[in-house]
């Protein structure tokens, strides 16, 4: 029997096929509770559409893509003042503003494609970019032109189906690593976890414990997130706005509507001090995985509290006492994580530009558009 492959593209989560979380199978940011809280709480700049990929028109395959308008951010990022800063600043407003992901540019490891098991994932593929080649031409039917195509965040093996001769124009680039905690079998509460550490990085634990003396941790439910949501917001634009580069920002009633649409699968924790909240991180529950999202701090006081560093080892001890097999710490302020015992895991892209002088230089302007971050890869166990 002829085998028939198509796609269809869905601008909105209620059209998603029935099949679709069988598809997704455990990860959540696939899954249609996920994708519903992103559509109801996206950054100003996103536009999200959902991929479908049919064999004989049963759900084979699915994939999450995210259009960005780069140009509606007043800041891409202050941590930075240099020259190179000023020339990605003007790559990005001039030839790079609009820029299609397929993957979830909020996350970071592989959260965007889906391929049932035993389907041929080269077919899917293929679909997928029949898929991507129309979505480009609907934006520019909205008189949205597509700068940049990016396939974002595959490890080694999973890069590997997409390096075929149809995405030959296409620029493999790796970028910053995905920082993961594996959590060992043998640890059962977070004062193993300790007991593992060398006298180094225990002693590290222990100073970080007593700065945090006069911090009370509170876990947040919807009415207190919505309670406390314009500090909320100022605490997570203060960290947003000193990221070295940014794409988008949240919305402000974000964390409020993903409270309200994932529930217990959505953890929210404020720090605070007399009453006053200095600082919270957020986490998500994905099968065995916990991931860590979004979080935001004084910084004044991070300093002096080691409000960041306590953050990182509350997430450890809640993650091995709930009996999760790993925590994704995702990228950014890779060697503090490291000092903790995250892992990289190198992670890889695509990436293809319109203008084909650029798109032939991409392996000299991509240093530009993602900059690079040197840092120390840290080993605190015995």
């Amino acid at each position: 029997m002829k085998q028939d492959f198509s796609f269809k593209i869905f601008s909105q989560t209620s059209q998603l096929p029935e099949q679709w979380d069988e598809v997704a199978n455990n990860n959540i940011f696939l899954q249609k509770i996920y994708l519903n809280a992103l559509e109801n709480a996206l950054p100003l700049n996103m536009i999200c559409n959902f991929i479908g990929i049919f064999k004989n028109k049963q759900l084979i395959g699915i994939s999450i893509s995210q259009f960005l308008d780069v140009n509606k951010l007043e800041s891409f990022g202050n941590r930075d003042r240099c020259f190179k800063k000023t020339i990605r600043n003007f790559i990005f407003k001039n030839f790079s503003s609009h820029v299609l992901f397929i993957g979830n540019n909020m996350l970071t490891g592989q959260n965007a494609i889906a391929i049932l098991d035993n389907e041929n994932s080269e077919i899917v593929y293929q679909t997928l970019k029949l898929a991507v080649d129309e979505l480009k031409n609907n934006f520019k039917n909205h008189g949205k032109k597509i700068h940049i195509i990016t396939f974002k965040d595959f490890d080694y093996n999973e890069i590997i189906p997409l390096e075929k001769p149809i995405f030959s124009n296409f620029y493999t680039f790796s970028t910053q690593p995905n920082m993961i905690f594996k959590i060992k079998n043998e640890w059962h509460s977070d004062l193993d976890y300790v007991n593992a550490l060398s006298k180094k990085y225990r002693d590290q634990y222990k100073r970080a414990h007593k700065k945090i003396e006069g911090v009370e941790k509170r876990k947040m439910n919807l009415e207190d997130i919505v309670k406390n949501e314009k500090v909320i917001y100022n605490l997570y634009l203060h960290v947003a706005k000193n990221a070295p580069f940014n794409t988008f920002f949240l919305s402000q009633n974000h964390f409020s509507v993903f409270k309200e649409k994932l529930k217990d699968k959505f953890l929210f924790y404020g720090y605070f001090i007399d009453n006053q909240l200095i600082g919270f991180n957020t986490l998500i529950k994905n099968n065995t995985s916990m991931e860590t999202y979004f979080l935001g701090y004084d910084e004044s006081i991070q300093r002096e509290k080691m409000l960041y560093l306590n953050m990182l080892y509350d997430m450890i001890a809640y993650s091995i006492n709930k009996g999760f097999k790993e925590i994704i710490f995702a990228r950014t302020a890779l060697e503090i994580k490291s000092s903790v015992g995250a892992k990289p895991e190198k992670m890889y892209g695509l990436i293809q530009h319109s203008n084909t002088f650029l798109n032939k230089n991409m392996a000299r302007i991509f240093n530009y558009l993602e900059p690079e971050t040197l840092w120390q890869e840290r080993n605190p166990f015995k």
